[in-house]
């Protein structure tokens, strides 16, 4: 698929990891719609990318009216739809047991509701539109991206909840790649490492030196355009299907 001609709901797609991927692929004509919660950050997204280009539609990923009535909009401004990208997600950070008393069962749910359940649901009500679409090279429809973490591989104490719903990201790949493989859709997911966030931007310089320290080759956080790099790969490659990539610069996590 040319970036150029891609027409892209980004999940999170407001800031982070989500607004790299929505820059990178304006930068090289695609248009893109961005669910996310934020109206402030929304409203500053389109106009940084430009109203021609992008459009803020106001989610919550794991309503699943909410999502199909989205999907249905976004697909009017966006002339169609042929790339899905999931960047929504929390941390959901928790002990299973606390200090205080183990952790609230809503605490869990509401991770996997936003990590996972969203995540299915928006690829499923995106995939449900690029059904119909034109076949293009190699027969393709549409492509799907979601995003996991190394945490569904090494998670660490406290991230059992997050880990879950990641690990669950991972394990649903193959056997949605293989279900929509029948009208041309690829599904692909990319678990990052240790990211430069908003979070991380705010710690002391010596625990930045420290994080960044512990990552192999090259020694340094990920950056929102490493990311980005990635999906834009994953697009216009028609064979990667049915995988999850990681990027990490080699890190495994250590248990705490």
């Amino acid at each position: 698929m040319q970036l150029s001609s891609v027409r892209a709901v980004i999940t999170g797609g407001v800031s982070g990891l989500g607004l790299s991927v929505a820059q990178h692929l304006v930068a090289n004509g695609a248009k893109v719609a961005l669910f996310d919660l934020n109206d402030d950050k929304g409203a500053a997204a389109v106009a940084e990318l430009g109203e021609a280009n992008a459009r803020y539609y106001s989610t919550n990923v794991s309503d699943e009216a909410a999502v199909a009535a989205q999907i249905d909009a976004a697909c009017d401004f966006l002339g169609g739809l042929n790339t899905a990208i999931n960047c929504a997600g929390i941390l959901g950070a928790g002990r299973v047991l606390g200090k205080e008393a183990p952790m609230p069962l809503a605490n869990f749910q509401g991770t996997v509701m936003v990590n996972l359940v969203g995540s299915f649901n928006v690829a499923k009500a995106a995939a449900n539109r690029m059904q119909h679409n034109t076949p293009g090279e190699d027969g393709e429809r549409g492509v799907i991206i979601n995003t996991a973490s190394v945490a569904a591989y090494e998670g660490q104490i406290g991230q059992a909840a997050y880990a879950a719903s990641k690990g669950g990201v991972v394990s649903m790949t193959l056997p949605m790649a293989r279900e929509l493989s029948r009208f041309g859709i690829r599904v692909m997911t990319i678990a990052p490492g240790i990211f430069w966030t908003p979070m991380v931007d705010g710690m002391p310089p010596a625990v930045q030196e420290s994080l960044a320290a512990s990552i192999p080759f090259p020694p340094r956080l990920g950056k929102p355009e490493d990311f980005a790099g990635l999906v834009a790969y994953i697009l216009g490659n028609t064979y990667l299907n049915g995988e999850t990539i990681r990027l990490d610069g080699a890190v495994r996590l250590a248990p705490k």
